[in-house]
């Protein structure tokens, strides 16, 4: 294939990419506005992602870029008290406003995952912790599928020279491209018929696992002898979602996950991770958690100590989870051997766990709860919800009835029905 041919192949892919975005991912509708938030690099895609929504109705497209050597400047170079501030409440009051009008909203990632290597934590920990307080009511949104949201992704140099550092230089960005297609089915034929059978088939997890209603899930590997009880009104949720307009979305491309929340005191021992987990541009490495009546009590990490401790700190809902996912070891993003070094392509090669916020919607009739209620049905409450990976080709999960009997779910870090 010559130069010409690989950039129109190309261009052709990013075309289906942003077409995917916004009428699978965000799924706007006739009249509504979008969001898009997104680095200066990813501005090819935002141009067609901005394009396509125009093209399908969209009234108005809001984009509000963001750029890494900005982003480290300030670590460097601001004062350290400034990081305790958040110092643009109108945004905070605008993306609210926008929520509360039914906007959608679409996140696109890529930053370099040692972005923030070298930095004080506490000034991440101040950063991160004043943001998302200042955005709590925008989250909430979120959190609660009241809006439509997805999250998707464009290679900066930096990600792709991490991924792949034994390649030229040259190639990396174009090889994490390929990575991104593959995951996302942008390599197929029809994207958007391949994504509707694999939403299919997720779907039929999480109805068997409904039908279930374990009463706890019991997690062994290597390092991990975790038992995690679940709500009694949990309920398991797969790849599409629904808005409070009843439309649907898929909040993550890609995405292999079957997840709930988990009874926010029912965790109990200890869990390894299995993949590195970049946060807050730090990456943490080789962690484990050691967990008491829903509580982290202890935990360690090879690499990223210190950024590990501020985040489990960060509020009283920051040592429980407010999630647990199941992913086949079978899943084309395990499959590829890739590590991405990013959260959103990780957690769908792995079972995952967060810590923090619980979402309101993996709770029966939980949309329509205030955060008292939710608290009443066993949801864990916090400013920050962090996934990392603890899946792997030997895990073995069992589900617990509520009589006690144990069935397998997961053999061999694959399903086991």
């Amino acid at each position: 294939m010559t130069a010409d041919e690989q950039r129109e192949t190309h261009e052709r892919q990013l075309e289906k990419y942003a077409a995917l975005a916004v009428e699978v991912g965000v799924n706007v509708q006739p009249g509504q506005k979008l969001v898009v938030m997104a680095p200066l690099f990813a501005a090819d895609l935002v141009r067609k992602v901005v394009k396509r929504a125009y093209e399908i109705g969209a009234r108005y497209v809001h984009v509000e870029w963001n750029d890494d050597a900005v982003t480290r400047t300030r670590y460097e170079l601001a004062p350290a008290d400034s990081f305790k501030e958040y110092h643009i409440p109108f945004r905070a009051r605008g993306l609210e406003e926008m929520a509360e009008e039914g906007a959608a909203f679409l996140t696109v990632v890529g930053n370099n995952p040692d972005l923030l290597a070298g930095i004080d934590p506490q000034r991440i920990q101040d950063n991160t912790k004043a943001g998302n307080e200042a955005l709590k009511g925008f989250r909430q949104y979120m959190m609660a599928d009241k809006v439509s949201w997805s999250i998707v992704a464009v290679p900066s140099q930096e990600w792709a020279d991490k991924v792949f550092p034994d390649l030229p230089a040259e190639s990396r960005v174009p090889a994490l491209w390929d990575a991104i297609f593959k995951s996302t089915r942008i390599d197929r034929d029809d994207p958007v018929k391949a994504w509707r059978e694999h939403v299919d088939n997720l779907n039929k997890k999480a109805a068997r696992l409904n039908e279930k209603k374990y009463k706890a899930l019991h997690f062994r590997a290597p390092g991990t002898d975790l038992t995690i009880e679940l709500p009694e009104k949990h309920y398991w949720y797969s790849a599409e979602s629904r808005n409070a307009k009843g439309h649907m979305f898929i909040a993550n491309l890609p995405t292999e996950e079957v997840f709930t929340a988990p009874l926010k005191t029912g965790v109990n021992g200890t869990v390894s991770s299995t993949k590195p987990l970049s946060y807050g541009g730090v990456l943490i490495d080789n962690f484990s958690f050691t967990f008491k009546d829903g509580r982290i009590v202890d935990f360690k990490a090879e690499k990223g100590y210190e950024t590990l401790k501020r985040l489990i700190e960060t509020d009283e809902g920051s040592r429980c989870l407010g999630e647990v996912a199941l992913v086949p070891h079978t899943s084309p993003i395990s499959q590829s051997d890739l590590i991405f070094y990013n959260t959103l392509f990780d957690e769908n090669a792995s079972n995952h766990l967060a810590i923090g916020k619980g979402y309101a919607f993996c709770i029966e009739g939980g949309k329509e709860m205030d955060e008292k209620e939710l608290a009443a049905c066993g949801l864990n409450d916090s400013l920050v919800h962090v996934d990392f990976m603890i899946g792997s080709a030997d895990m073995d999960i069992d589900g617990i009835l509520p009589d006690g009997t144990r069935e397998p779910v997961f053999r061999g870090g694959n399903w086991a029905f």
